[in-house]
């Protein structure tokens, strides 16, 4: 994310300087301090930020005081980084990541030669998922347990979304341009991490499964269907729905065999190929996706051959084909 620079120093002073105006003790031996290279990259997204860190050849520790009110999850990139949250230690590498919850003044240390990828999450954020998802207010903090997975699963798919919006921003910025697409990055991850990933909450969660009629699944996917254009976010279906999230996200999969924010994908999906099919054969496949949420053209084709059995060009190529037929002006 070199495009995104934050702070660059040599100097250990002006290094701790800066960390501490963060919230951030930072603490190396004297003997590191010729090998310090501070490089942090990264950028602001409405409910989290998304960062590369480095300390060049030193070893540091940094450890989030009080001040501080996010969730931190940490990926190693290379060397060694260790994560201490409480009586977890966590050692990040190509099998684990590290979730830390800001009641327990986390603490990572960075080898010498070592980076990482950094993602905060917003507190008020994740507490205002819960709150969606529970259908009441949040009593106590919210605690993860600090290890994830990131082999297989909801952790490996975790880390692949954050890979790729860091890849689409540091490449041309589109997924900072595109509500749309901005809104589901952040649904993904949020509502994820409460979903897959064990907390304090997880169990009252699980609770959330009173039955639902097919009339509020109706009314879910009216909704839907109504705000397709608009950057609407689980939290918007669940007010629509008038029940707990959990219990729509669960009860949706029952009658729909899918979740909401899947469904919404794919009607996106339906209306681009729709907009392809009218589109005069000067226009662009990529603004036509653009404008529908879909910035990152790679995947955008794979998805829509594999739902529409031939690529986006080739339904806007027959626009072309039908206006030069046999009676069209020459």
């Amino acid at each position: 994310m070199e495009r995104f620079p934050v702070f660059r120093s040599r100097d250990s002073e002006e290094t701790r300087a800066f960390l501490n105006e963060k919230q951030f003790r930072f603490d190396m031996a004297p003997r590191q301090r010729p090998a310090l290279g501070a490089q942090l990259n990264g950028v602001y997204l409405p409910s989290m930020y998304l960062g590369y860190i480095e300390y060049g050849g030193a070893a540091v520790a940094t450890t989030a005081t009080s001040g501080r009110s996010d969730y931190w999850i940490q990926i190693a990139l290379r060397g060694n980084i260790e994560v201490a949250a409480g009586r977890d230690v966590i050692a990040c590498d190509a099998a684990h990541a590290a979730l830390t919850s800001p009641n327990r003044e986390p603490t990572v240390r960075s080898g010498p030669g070592s980076a990482r990828f950094h993602v905060s999450l917003a507190e008020a954020a994740l507490v205002r998922q819960l709150t969606m998802l529970l259908g009441e207010p949040v009593a106590t903090p919210l605690a993860f347990i600090s290890e994830i997975p990131i082999t297989d699963g909801y952790g490996r798919s975790l880390i692949d979304a954050l890979y790729l919006a860091a890849t689409d921003i540091e490449r041309d910025g589109a997924l900072l341009a595109n509500p749309l697409t901005l809104s589901s990055f952040e649904q993904f991850v949020l509502t994820g991490l409460l979903l897959s990933q064990p907390h304090n909450y997880a169990a009252a969660l699980e609770r959330r499964a009173k039955p639902i009629a097919p009339a509020d699944v109706r009314r879910v996917i009216h909704f839907i269907e109504a705000n397709i254009d608009a950057p609407i976010g689980l939290p918007d279906i669940v007010a629509a729905s008038g029940i707990p999230g959990r219990t729509l996200l669960k009860h949706f999969r029952d009658f729909r065999g899918t979740s909401p924010m899947r469904y919404l994908r794919r009607a996106r999906f339906r209306r681009v190929h729709e907009a392809l099919r009218r589109a005069s054969p000067e226009e662009r496949v990529m603004d036509i996706a653009a404008a529908h949420g879909f910035t990152h053209m790679g995947r955008f084709s794979v998805e829509y051959r594999r739902q529409f059995g031939e690529t986006p060009s080739e339904t806007l190529g027959r626009n072309g084909r039908r206006s030069a037929g046999p009676y069209s002006a020459r």
